[in-house]
């Protein structure tokens, strides 16, 4: 089936009330990082300047909908101790939370008694799912665009269950 899913842009511009993010891998493949992924595992170098080339499209486009009022939060559940790639994702959380987003992360084990979808989201304005599908080693797959009510409710209460339980970026600790 295919499937129109617009861009990260367009979503979160349409954003009115709520953009928030659930990402439940411990490792992605996603080729536009390869080479900070890279650099990081030789040098232990990661770019987190939220205005650097890499990061300006992104940064720009949560400060924009930070700035209606809409808040951006992520949660990343985490397998412990930590993949090399999740070790390179907090290095760079900075520019995120830089740019506005409100990030936690929450330990695998923490998260057994919730009921989570099977993919990682972003469910906006808690109506309009954006699934976002990987291979099997991590690379972006085509994501899919859902509004069925029962799928963004499950989507709502698992990410607020997460976030209830996370710990906010700042506090977090690499295990």
């Amino acid at each position: 089936m295919s499937q129109n899913v617009p861009s990260f842009a367009d979503l979160l511009d349409s954003a009115r009330e709520s953009a928030v993010h659930l990402e439940m891998r411990d490792a992605y493949g996603v080729a536009s990082e390869a080479d900070t992924v890279r650099r990081w595992l030789e040098t232990g170098e990661v770019d987190d300047d939220p205005d650097s080339e890499y990061w300006k499209p992104w940064t720009d486009l949560i400060r924009r909908t930070v700035a209606r009022g809409v808040p951006v939060r992520r949660a990343r559940i985490v397998s412990e101790p930590v993949t090399d790639y999740i070790r390179y994702e907090h290095a760079g959380t900075a520019a995120n939370v830089a740019a506005g987003e409100q990030v936690r992360w929450l330990p695998r084990r923490q998260a057994s008694s919730i009921a989570l979808p099977g993919n990682d989201f972003w469910l906006i304005d808690s109506r309009l799912i954006r699934w976002n599908h990987f291979t099997g080693d991590g690379a972006s797959a085509p994501g899919e665009i859902s509004e069925d009510p029962d799928a963004a409710r499950l989507c709502a209460e698992a990410f607020e269950t997460v976030w209830a339980r996370a710990i906010p970026h700042d506090e977090y600790k690499i295990h």
